[in-house]
């Protein structure tokens, strides 16, 4: 017998019939011995429709009628399945957030889930029930100490479920969806997308940060840090879905408050690091390619990778390789810009670098973490070479010397234990694919902010800016150009954010940069990015080149490049997105007889 915590999205319990056959599945699954806890989200469109009217009413409602509204939805779902459970013989009893113990904090319309009661919960099963909670709702006191209901944002009824599984401690999460699993990506733009048959935690958060919306990052991110088993399945077919894996251990009890434990669990440091840059190669197709294959043909395996927001008819290029490697890399570099047509290019290199790296899930979905992260290193003089982002890690570049001082700096900021500290760790991933899936997403926006100040404190300066105003940033550039000189030296960095963030984003940046001469805020062009994400990358050299040349041949031009250790993004021309999108999927193999059908409009990988 196991203790199974499922969940129904909207288009599964759509109609009466979706109800009665989701509630033959149940009864199925409660004959084979299984005690269970459903969640179901509002039927079909019904939290859009509800949106609808209140906007009909208002263009600004107050966000606490708007839960007390949206809340709704889902109390229909659960009163209909429990009555079509009671029909066929199965002892049910429906209850609302707030009924069975989801604690949140205050925020409306985006609550975090601080405790789950679970006591009344727990009587219930024991009595021999099946318990129907309603998703995306829970209950928090006012300042006067008045329970209102809440709710948890779009994905919220995910949420409910992995933090009900991890409260009750269940053998495992399924969520029910009307795909058969996680995809290699979306199926509506390349059509022989295939199921995974698992996929790690760390690399459904990427995917999910970057568009993938099968699953919600927040639902992720709990399944990650307590450990939940969590299956991903179709609602029409008995096939076994995806299983999402992890290796972190339960962390219940932590006193944190379920969603809001420590952000950042880990941290690293790689000595004996070198960065090479390549400034004003020429801005056309082929260029990344060409240099990241000769790389690999010559046995060097690059770590991180940028390419910065580009001025006129050029483009930088920088990246990171062992110490060791750095002639090699130099001469392969300097063979590459003889046969090219630059005479404007030039080639630096570095060598006694440090790479400082903080982990955890969801950093870049809270803004504050990065930007505390730079504070630190500012507040210790401590200046960051290069910096790489996404939503598993933050990765930067420090002087080797600093590079200790960095890590320590780190650990305390984010209390860190010092088992939770890692100095020169072998690479992972091994034996693991190098690409499971790959994203689109083009609701991006590009923006440049030109002649910063290049000293300590610059990049924590911005990111704490964008962080107070509640922007996330991703894809953090710092270019490798510099003006001026001396106290006057000067870079530009460039950032993606969501393209709903970007007059938000100005508005909080310039009265930082009227504050330094010459700075300005710059909007790129309409953008899309493509990103690769496997757990295998940090393993498997060449990559980055087999990415870029599957671009080239396609005559898609980069705009921008930013790597971590589980992904690669390539920001393209908008108008380019979705045939990147396909190029890259078949590049990797990921291709193959079509096996997957949507059964309705519940958004696949």
């Amino acid at each position: 017998m196991a203790l199974l915590v499922q969940k129904f999205g909207g288009t599964s319990v759509a109609d009466v019939e979706r109800i009665q056959a989701v509630a033959k599945r149940i009864a199925a699954s409660r004959e084979a011995g299984n005690d269970l806890v459903i969640v179901v989200s509002a039927m079909g469109h019904t939290t859009d429709e509800l949106t609808g009217l209140a906007r009909a009413i208002s263009h600004d409602p107050p966000q606490r009628e708007m839960d007390m509204l949206l809340a709704t939805g889902e109390q229909v779902s659960i009163a209909l399945l429990s009555m079509a459970l009671n029909a066929q013989g199965v002892p049910a009893i429906s209850m609302t957030g707030p009924q069975v113990g989801i604690l949140t904090e205050s925020a409306h319309g985006r609550a975090r889930i601080l405790e789950i009661k679970t006591d009344r919960l727990r009587h219930l099963l024991d009595d021999g029930n099946v318990v129907v909670v309603a998703g995306f709702q829970g209950t928090s006191n006012s300042l006067s100490g008045v329970p209102e209901i809440t709710t948890l944002g779009r994905g919220g009824s995910d949420t409910s479920a992995v933090a009900l599984a991890a409260a009750i401690g269940a053998d495992a999460c399924e969520i029910y969806t009307d795909v058969p699993g996680v995809l290699t990506t979306d199926p509506r733009k390349v059509a022989d997308a295939q199921l995974m048959e698992s996929v790690t935690c760390d690399e459904m958060l990427e995917l999910a940060s970057l568009g993938a919306a099968v699953l919600h990052p927040r639902a992720v991110e709990i399944a990650r840090n307590y450990g939940v088993p969590l299956v991903v399945r179709s609602s029409w077919t008995d096939a076994p879905g995806t299983l999402l894996t992890s290796e972190a251990t339960s962390r219940r009890g932590n006193g944190d408050g379920l969603e809001l434990g420590k952000p950042v669990d880990g941290a690293e440091l790689e000595t004996d690091q070198a960065v090479l840059a390549l400034s004003h190669v020429p801005d056309r197709p082929g260029v990344a390619a060409q240099l990241f294959e000769a790389l690999s043909a010559a046995g060097l395996n690059v770590d991180l990778i940028v390419q910065s927001t580009h001025e006129g008819s050029s483009n930088d290029i920088a990246f990171t390789v062992a110490e060791q490697q750095l002639g090699a890399a130099q001469r392969v570099c300097q063979d590459l810009l003889e046969g090219m047509d630059a005479s404007d290019a030039t080639l630096s290199a570095q060598a006694g670098m440090a790479k400082l790296s903080i982990s955890g899930a969801g950093i870049m979905g809270r803004p504050g973490v990065a930007a505390r992260l730079f504070d630190t290193l500012a507040k210790g003089g401590i200046n960051l070479r290069l910096i790489a982002t996404s939503e598993v890690k933050v990765s930067c570049l420090v002087a080797g010397h600093q590079g200790n001082k960095a890590l320590q700096a780190a650990a305390q900021c984010f209390e860190l234990s010092e088992r939770q500290l890692h100095l020169n760790p072998a690479p992972a991933g091994a034996g693991q694919p190098e690409v499971r899936g790959v994203a689109l997403d083009r609701d991006q926006a590009q923006v440049a902010v030109r002649r910063i100040p290049d000293k300590p404190g610059t990049a924590a300066a911005v990111c704490r800016a964008l962080a107070d105003a509640g922007v996330s940033l991703d894809a953090i550039v710092q270019s490798e150009r510099t003006h001026g000189s001396g106290d006057q030296l000067s870079r530009d960095m460039g950032f993606c954010l969501k393209r709903d963030d970007l007059a938000r984003a100005q508005t909080a940046l310039q009265p930082l940069l009227n504050q330094w001469a010459g700075a300005s805020f710059e909007e790129g062009m309409a953008i899309a990015r493509v990103s690769a994400v496997g757990a295998g990358m940090p393993a498997t050299p060449g990559t980055a080149g087999r990415m870029f040349r599957a671009l080239a041949e396609a005559g898609i031009n980069i705009e921008m490049i930013a790597t971590s250790e589980i992904r690669t993004s390539c920001v393209v021309p908008e108008g380019d997105g979705i045939k990147a999108l396909q190029v890259i999927h078949r590049a990797f193999g990921l291709g193959g007889v079509v096996q997957h059908q949507a059964q309705g409009t519940e958004a696949p990988l």
